[in-house]
């Protein structure tokens, strides 16, 4: 089955991360795998893996420039020629759609989440460009049906692709210029109004000394974030990471005070390495942490979010016994084996209607 994934960007976030590894263990399932994006450390990874990458320019909502992503994926298709397409959130899904016209060919679209406001717009295209739609996690889905989806969404919960650390803690931290023991909070976020550094920052100011935290990830906020940490202790901006396993190693804590998600691979990946977490409850959250393995703490709460960081990186006992709940739920739940044979049952389906 050939398959072409359709995604605005390859680079550190969660849907970037399942479109990896599906790319990656598909060969196992029989597929034949292209990726059309605007690029990224994943894509370039993808490359050298042997799997076909196009480069599609990045609509960011505007005519001009749907036209030219329109162009370059049709291109994409042209030269692949995809028995079914599989288009990652909205914006990527009208681009494949007008992409495809005139061709028959069947497209579904995975839906990582919106913000709560745009869920009635989501619906309303994802009704008129997808055959199908997959949610990441049943409150997205629920949200959808709410605002007027049909048909009913699938939903397949995310999964942890494993990927093994390329060097040890010691040495992480040693390159950061960290001290072996101070305990460190990660957070693997894109510094954009939706995932709240912010809020982050405010809670950290409650914490006093004794411990880090690193901020993993670059955006358009980031300028104003370093003028408001300037005078906090502990603070590191780390900027874009493509190791992820290596800086949850060397980490003791993950954190995300987001306002909304879908099911953030960042927090399954967090889990996966042992390292609990605190995040926001909103969404797919509670279901990851459903099992255990941290704390989900209220939307906007500085206080609520300080007081959890301090329990996990002050605790070594509390942070141990979170930390091996998260890992048996994640193992339990969101195994990527079980995401594979889903996704290949539904793509099969799909791919034989033409």
């Amino acid at each position: 089955m050939r398959v072409l994934h359709v995604i605005s960007e390859m680079g550190t976030g969660g849907a970037e991360a399942l479109v990896a590894g599906m790319a990656r263990t598909g060969r196992e399932f029989g597929w034949q795998t292209a990726v059309a994006s605007g690029g990224g450390h994943r894509a370039d990874a993808l490359r050298g893996q042997g799997v076909p990458t196009f480069t599609v320019p990045v609509a960011r909502r505007r005519a001009s420039g749907v036209l030219r992503a329109t162009a370059a994926t049709r291109t994409a298709i042209n030269d692949f020629r995809p028995e079914v397409v599989l288009a990652h959130n909205v914006s990527a899904s009208m681009v494949a759609r007008l992409a495809l016209l005139p061709r028959k060919v069947p497209l579904l679209t995975v839906f990582h989440g919106v913000a709560e406001a745009d869920y009635a717009g989501a619906a309303k295209i994802l009704r008129r460009t997808s055959g199908a739609v997959v949610t990441v996690a049943e409150a997205t889905a629920s949200r959808l049906r709410a605002a007027g989806l049909t048909p009913d969404p699938v939903v397949i919960p995310n999964a942890v692709f494993p990927q093994e650390p390329r060097v040890d803690r010691a040495t992480v931290r040693a390159a950061i210029g960290a001290h072996p023991d101070v305990p460190v909070a990660l957070c693997l976020a894109r510094m954009e109004p939706q995932k709240r550094h912010d809020v982050l920052l405010d809670a950290w100011a409650r914490i006093g000394v004794g411990a880090e935290l690193w901020l993993a990830g670059d955006g358009s906020l980031r300028p104003a974030l370093e003028r408001n940490a300037a005078g906090l202790t502990g603070v590191r901006f780390l900027g874009n990471r493509p190791d992820a396993p290596d800086l949850l190693a060397a980490a003791d804590v993950t954190v995300l005070t987001s306002d909304w998600e879908g099911m953030p691979v960042a927090v399954l990946e967090s889990l996966a390495a042992g390292r609990p977490v605190v995040a926001t409850a909103v969404d797919g959250v509670g279901e990851a942490l459903a099992g255990g393995g941290g704390f989900a703490v209220p939307p906007r709460d500085p206080e609520a979010t300080a007081e959890a960081l301090r329990l996990l990186l002050f605790d070594p006992g509390k942070r141990a016994v979170e930390g091996a709940a998260g890992q048996a739920a994640v193992t339990r739940a969101h195994d990527p084996r079980v995401l594979m044979r889903s996704y290949d049952e539904l793509l099969r389906t799909w791919g034989g209607r033409r």
